[in-house]
């Protein structure tokens, strides 16, 4: 198989150049990207498949990854003299980032907030001036961060702290709203996306984010130990499965891909219909609280 999917047989009738574009349909072939989080997860399965695409992969993470990358930093982004020196040393031109970094919520909350949200701020924040027109950026949110209009007011004010320092000083002093971390800055995710592309656009460069419903990965068997089996459950209505790290990376892939050019300022809910089911009144929303009756 080609990267684009297609096989030779399909492919033989095809001219050398029609074969390259066929081949290249997302138009990664040859692009410098940046992705955290690659060392396991949905980011790793985005580094891989941007590698099969042809992509010049530049890796960020707190493990060492084992893929074959054009480069790979160590970052905590608990630490913003990391994240800068990681950002300084990428360099050149970038065509698209991959904010796939994150912790769950049996971490401590300042932690959660830091990585999910100061953190991948600050890096993103670092990276743009290497981007220009045509590039993108896609941010990994959770469906866990579906509530995000009920606190948009108290979202808005985290958002327009334009400092690691101010945002991290602004959650220490607002526990009773960071509460256990992941919820909400999966929310301020989807939020600061939002409020961001519409500025960014104005200079060409598109930012998207995807909210994943429950996916197996390693991260899962901390959910597992924090939330009700019942629960976890009712999040995969009503395709009734988690879905695989790479079910996640493509949406990823495609959201940044050249294809996509007027997809902006969008949260894309990959969960398997859940958020349909609840609009539509199919899926009782109480049910991932474990309080249906």
């Amino acid at each position: 198989m080609y990267a684009g999917g297609c096989s030779a047989a399909t492919l033989s009738g095809y001219t050398n150049a029609e074969r390259e574009l066929m081949t290249d349909f997302l138009g990664y072939k040859n692009k410098r990207v940046v992705v955290s989080g690659c060392f396991s997860g949905i980011g790793e399965a985005t580094a891989r498949q941007l590698l099969q695409l042809g992509a010049e992969v530049h890796g960020l993470d707190y493990k060492q990854s084992k893929l074959d990358l054009a480069s790979f930093r160590l970052v905590d982004l608990r630490d913003p003299a990391s994240i800068d020196a990681a950002a300084a040393a990428i360099g050149g031109k970038v065509d698209a980032l991959f904010n796939c970094a994150g912790l769950p919520q049996t971490s401590p909350p300042l932690d959660v907030m830091k990585v999910n949200y100061a953190g991948t701020r600050r890096l993103t924040e670092k990276i743009v001036p290497l981007m220009g027109q045509g590039s993108a950026i896609a941010s990994v949110a959770s469906i866990a961060g579906l509530g995000w209009s009920r606190r948009l007011p108290v979202l808005m004010e985290l958002l327009q702290i334009d400092s690691y320092e101010g945002a991290v000083k602004w959650s220490e002093t607002h526990a009773d709203v960071v509460r256990e971390g992941y919820s909400f800055s999966k929310e301020a995710i989807v939020v600061w996306t939002m409020m961001t592309a519409a500025s960014l656009i104005k200079g060409g460069i598109r930012m998207n984010c995807t909210m994943p419903g429950p996916t197996q990965t390693p991260m899962m068997a901390h959910f597992e130990a924090a939330s009700q089996r019942s629960v976890l459950e009712a999040a995969t209505q009503p395709i009734n499965r988690r879905s695989s790290p790479e079910e996640q990376a493509a949406p990823l892939v495609f959201v940044n891909s050249s294809v996509a050019s007027y997809l902006n300022g969008v949260a894309l809910p990959v969960d398997g219909g859940l958020l349909g089911g609840i609009a539509t009144g199919r899926i009782d929303p109480r049910t991932m609280m474990g309080s249906a009756s």
